[in-house]
């Protein structure tokens, strides 16, 4: 059972520029000193103010490209103090984590695998513990939303407030376009909960090949995330890990500006959580019960018709309002604990 978080809202890190979507961009690996630093140079001069290289990389077979390890901590220093950029990289392990501390890393992030695993959640939890480092963790790479909650569950009692997810979709032996599932129902469930969390959307692993970068972007745009997380490169392919799906600073630059950015529905889900805390706070004063069920069931049936005039599917209406409604109970549960 998921508990509620203590989180600070990504807007209030220091990080990140309005409006939508926050960026952060960099190549998938940090290769070489001269390749961290021309692609640095090509995103800052768009305005890109976060920048990312993998550091660290988990590879499935040995003998595969695996990163150049803690030397490249240096590179991205030298970003740092050159660009007046912000750094992140990915961390598994404690060893990772006080690298990073070691060299000023900015914002790290927790991969798929090891999101998956809570005994390196808790290692590393163990060790940001009396830091300030902003932390966001992907989904685990099967669609488990109580793992991915559990791990946020397990940095934020050790004391990190300003935590957000990457959603990168999921593993999957379908027949699909892209590299990975975009389970997108998971991640709006998730939003749904915890509106305050910062979430941005990584299409470069949800795509696999930059051909359909603009399509996820914009479609995580359209749900309402906050931001992006995508891999650019200042020449894709010759990249030493995922050369297909990266973009180069231009191309990527391209891409932001061809997103159309609607509403932000955190705003909407947060307004909501307003009203039901003073649904509660009517309940509790005029003794109802917080479950209406019968009235309930009749409100999400009238959902699913609507939804399937528009041609949604019945579980997906039916995930996305039941997410609404359970959030809406809990808050005014909590009204009724006092």
């Amino acid at each position: 059972m998921s508990h509620e978080l203590d989180i600070i809202p990504g807007t209030e890190w220091g990080f990140f520029t309005l409006p939508r979507p926050m960026c952060i961009a960099g190549p998938c690996s940090a290769e070489t000193e001269e390749q961290v630093m021309e692609t640095a140079r090509g995103l800052a001069a768009f305005g890109i103010h976060v920048y990312r290289a993998g550091i660290w990389k988990p590879r499935t077979h040995p003998g595969s490209f695996e990163g150049v390890g803690a030397p490249g901590l240096k590179w991205l220093k030298r970003v740092k103090e050159e660009l007046g950029m912000k750094v992140c990289t990915e961390v598994a392990t404690e060893k990772h984590v006080l690298e990073c501390i070691k060299y000023g890393v900015d914002i790290i992030w927790i991969g798929a695998r090891t999101s998956a695993n809570p005994f390196l959640m808790q290692e590393i939890a163990d060790a940001l513990s009396g830091t300030d480092i902003p932390v966001l963790v992907k989904n685990p790479v099967n669609p488990d939303l109580d793992l991915w909650i559990g791990a946020l569950e397990r940095l934020n009692r050790a004391g990190i407030r300003k935590l957000g997810v990457i959603h990168r979709g999921f593993s999957t032996s379908a027949a699909i376009p892209y590299r990975n599932d975009p389970g997108w129902k998971i991640a709006i469930e998730l939003r749904t909960r915890y509106p305050q969390l910062a979430f941005f959307a990584d299409p470069s692993h949800m795509a696999g090949d930059r051909k359909y970068l603009l399509e996820l972007s914009q479609k995580a745009m359209d749900l309402g995330l906050d931001g992006l997380m995508v891999e650019s490169h200042c020449n894709p392919d010759q990249a030493w890990s995922d050369a297909k799906q990266q973009l180069t600073p231009t191309h990527l630059q391209t891409l932001l500006e061809s997103l159309v950015i609607r509403e932000n529905t955190s705003k909407l889900l947060a307004d909501r959580s307003k009203v039901s805390h003073q649904i509660g706070r009517y309940k509790l004063e005029h003794n109802v019960a917080i479950l209406q069920a019968g009235r309930w069931e009749q409100v999400l049936s009238d959902m699913i018709e609507k939804g399937k005039a528009l041609g949604l599917s019945e579980e997906s209406v039916s995930a996305i309002f039941n997410a609404i409604h359970d959030e809406s109970v809990r808050v005014q549960n909590r009204v009724l604990e006092g």
